[in-house]
């Protein structure tokens, strides 16, 4: 029976250290994208241009020392742009064939960015790649040697012939601007990015495409489930339909492979409740991500107060102490001699609503301080003339 790597997980760990190092507000995003791949599942990042997602996953790829292959997909793209040209002198001999050397069928890890504005050639193509690693050259079944294969778009696809495409990408991941309390952190990590940019600073892998398919060849050890973790998926998947988000028989299957995933990059032998943060991500319009969060976060924070030591996805953020001077430079920009317009004012007040929100899941002690200094700000700003103008 086959193994998986030795010190796999660790060394995973650090890779996505690495990259949370490099990608600002990107923890969660970075754990997900690990969690795809060692499942041999896929994912797409819904979001506004310019939020580092090829960025993050051109480096993850090279972290990995995987083959990877990017595209930006339009309706007018070709087949013989993504899966290879054909081959001429193949042609001539009466075969038909493609010269896939650098293209999609031999790329390890896949970016497909505006995936779903491609058109229906491609989409055909896709599907079968995605869902059986298989592409059909000719007469010839090729077998791919994907990990997996990401996609990027601005929104989700509204057309229902988009449908089996939007399917096979089984997360689902938001990828936002950053809030302003990140703001002077992106700033220094972006010069960075670009001085690494510039100087063409070489990237050394932490693990191999190898040794993930490896993993793969011998996840079947790692889907074992207990009859108490059983139960509980069950009610969840239960109480997700009742709220009318449709999670699919086939998908409700693979989520486990996401479950057994997550436990692995935590070294774990088998799932347990801290892997249901994957739930929060299987929505197939945005505004079923709240439902998903107020069914999901309840299980967690049980599963953290009885388990205190439990690996927390998502909830590090940004660090106590930058959200302490941001505190204070809102507070210097509110009580300065300066006037300020209506919309500078209003994006302070944003600002400060931001900060709470994100100290209202920070474990720190200090946090409860720093909510009554911002909750202070608020209400001496609110309590102002100014405001009794508005």
């Amino acid at each position: 029976m086959s193994q998986a790597p030795p010190n796999l997980p660790s060394r995973l760990a650090h890779l996505a250290k690495t990259l949370e190092s490099r990608f600002l507000g990107k923890d969660e995003t970075i754990r997900l994208l690990l969690i795809a791949t060692v499942a041999g599942e896929h994912a797409v990042l819904i979001g506004p241009p310019g939020t580092a997602k090829s960025a993050l996953i051109r480096m993850f790829a090279k972290l990995i020392q995987a083959r990877y292959f990017e595209y930006l997909l339009t309706r007018f793209t070709e087949p013989n742009e993504i899966f290879g040209p054909v081959d001429i002198a193949a042609f001539r001999e009466g075969r038909y064939s493609r010269r896939i050397e650098g293209m999609l069928p031999e790329a390890e890890i896949v970016f497909l960015d505006e995936v779903f504005k491609s058109n229906s050639a491609i989409l055909n193509a896709l599907l079968t790649l995605l869902n059986e690693r298989r592409y059909t050259s000719g007469g010839t079944v090729l077998k791919t040697p994907l990990l997996s294969c990401f996609g990027a778009s601005n929104e989700v696809p509204g057309d229902e012939n988009l449908t089996a495409i939007f399917d096979r990408f089984l997360l689902r991941i938001r990828s936002d601007n950053l809030d302003a309390y990140h703001f002077q952190d992106l700033l220094q990590r972006g010069i960075q990015h670009e001085v690494m940019g510039m100087t063409d600073a070489q990237i050394q892998p932490l693990a191999s495409a190898s040794e993930i398919a490896a993993t793969h060849r011998a996840f079947a050890q790692r889907m074992r489930f207990s009859e108490e973790f059983f139960s509980a998926y069950k009610g969840l998947i239960f109480q997700i339909r009742a709220e009318g988000i449709t999670v699919s028989d086939r998908r409700v299957v693979k989520l486990l492979k996401l479950f057994a995933a997550s436990a692995f990059l935590d070294g774990r032998p088998s799932p347990d409740p801290s892997d249901f943060f994957v739930l929060k991500h299987i929505w197939n319009n945005e505004d079923q991500a709240a439902i998903l969060e107020q069914i999901i976060t309840p299980v967690l924070e049980a599963h953290f107060r009885d388990n205190p030591n439990a690996r927390r996805v998502g909830a590090v953020g940004v660090g106590i102490e930058a959200l302490a001077a941001e505190i204070d430079r809102v507070r210097q920009v509110l009580t300065g001699g300066a006037g300020l317009s209506d919309v500078q004012l209003f994006s302070q007040l944003k600002a400060l609503n931001e900060i709470k929100a994100a100290l209202s899941s920070s474990q720190d002690p200090r946090s409860r301080e720093l909510v009554q200094r911002t909750d202070q700000l608020l209400e001496a700003a609110f309590r102002s003339g100014r405001f009794a103008q508005l």
